[in-house]
């Protein structure tokens, strides 16, 4: 559909917008010895968390971010940002006004690749040639095959899709507009977030913002394989409302935040106003949950989950938008161990935390949505 051209050239190519290096041109240098934390001295330590000023480097093209909704490693240790062009008011995005309004700014295309040291590699997304692109751009995944997947929140989206890690389109699961509820065996409900089994080629989606069940397809057909709602329960839509002095309830709410699988083949859902991550197996069969910060009210605290890089991933990490922090979880079991992260705008402080994914070096990325608008690294602090 696209080549991929020189570093700050656009290309528009059946409407997808396309950003990245030469053919043949090497591309950014990644991290020095000194420019990353090679170890922690333990990864379910709060205080072994330091803020990271140098990372990203300043965007290219007069490039601005807006609402920042999903963040992910690949098996490269690059992070890759999806955020909403589109929430970027006129003042923020003067530059691209017609007549323009000021020098700055431009907003960036939606997928953005980074490397180590802060580099955009590439950018791309937008509406194009057989996809639909979402109304409101929600989660993004690498996959083990370097498959670049993606969701979305807007009214009308009932529809994930596939790219190559180039932007190139491979696959749409789901029709935009053609949701059914959360037992619909084709569409979804405003999808939040997305995970890829290695072992089962399986897609897992957390589905979502409308509906309110994990459901899972095949990833390279998209032919659905089961779905489920809180506690293995068939979901409903019935209206509900969090109630932090009645009894848990027995279907997630909404949004289903996310859907992230660890290694040993356990699915974390995020039920997001039920203030609580609750633990699958692969067939949907319930095995544990985890309550954060049960009074939280508003949009919740179960927002996003990532793993501690180890081989047992001893430690899984919660990002609270509500609270405006990290949980650290003892993974096996499930027990709060601390939390890092304060509100507000400053560097290191935290606007409508939203989005989180580890690297390889047990490095956090937090990617604020709303008013937010970035994405921050917080480093291992060295042993």
């Amino acid at each position: 559909m696209h080549r991929a051209i020189r570093l700050n050239v656009l290309l528009i190519s059946g409407g997808l917008l396309v950003l990245s290096l030469a053919c043949g041109t090497p591309p950014p240098a990644e991290e020095s010895p000194d420019s990353v934390t090679a170890s922690a001295p333990d990864p379910g330590d709060p205080d072994g968390f330091v803020f990271d000023p140098t990372w990203p480097k300043p965007l290219p093209d007069n490039w601005t971010l807006g609402n920042v909704v999903g963040v992910a490693v690949d098996a490269r240790d690059h992070i890759w940002v999806l955020h909403r062009p589109g929430s970027l008011t006129a003042e923020e995005a003067g530059a691209a006004a017609s007549p323009p309004l000021a020098e700055c700014c431009r907003p960036a295309p939606p997928v953005i690749e980074f490397n180590q040291v802060g580099d955009v590699v590439q950018a791309w997304g937008g509406p194009g040639d057989g996809y639909e692109w979402p109304q409101s751009e929600h989660g993004i995944f690498i996959d083990h095959l370097d498959n670049v997947w993606l969701g979305g929140s807007g009214g009308a989206d009932a529809q994930v899709l596939k790219f190559t890690r180039d932007g190139d389109f491979l696959l749409q699961i789901g029709r935009q507009g053609q949701s059914q509820g959360s037992n619909d065996l084709e569409n979804f409900g405003q999808p939040a977030e997305i995970d890829v089994d290695p072992e089962t080629n399986e897609v897992y989606i957390a589905d979502g913002y409308g509906n309110r069940r994990v459901a899972v397809f095949d990833a390279d057909t998209g032919e659905y394989r089961r779905h489920w709602g809180a506690y293995g329960n068939t979901p409903t839509d019935d209206a509900y409302t969090y109630d932090p002095d009645t009894p848990p309830s027995q279907q997630f709410g909404r949004p289903v935040h996310c859907a992230t699988l660890s290694a040993d083949g356990l699915v974390y859902v995020c039920d997001r106003v039920n203030n609580r991550i609750q633990v699958f197996e692969r067939d949907g069969t319930f095995l544990n949950e985890v309550m954060m910060a049960p009074r939280t009210l508003g949009f919740g605290s179960a927002f996003d989950v990532d793993f501690s890089p180890d081989l047992e991933q001893r430690f899984l990490y919660n990002v609270d938008g509500m609270n405006q922090r990290v949980w650290l979880i003892e993974r096996s079991r499930l027990e709060i161990v601390g939390s890092f992260g304060f509100g507000g705008h400053v560097a290191g402080g935290f606007t409508a935390a939203h989005s989180l994914a580890v690297d390889s070096h047990g490095s956090i990325y937090i990617g604020e949505t709303l008013e937010g608008k970035r994405v921050q690294r917080f480093v291992s602090r060295a042993p």
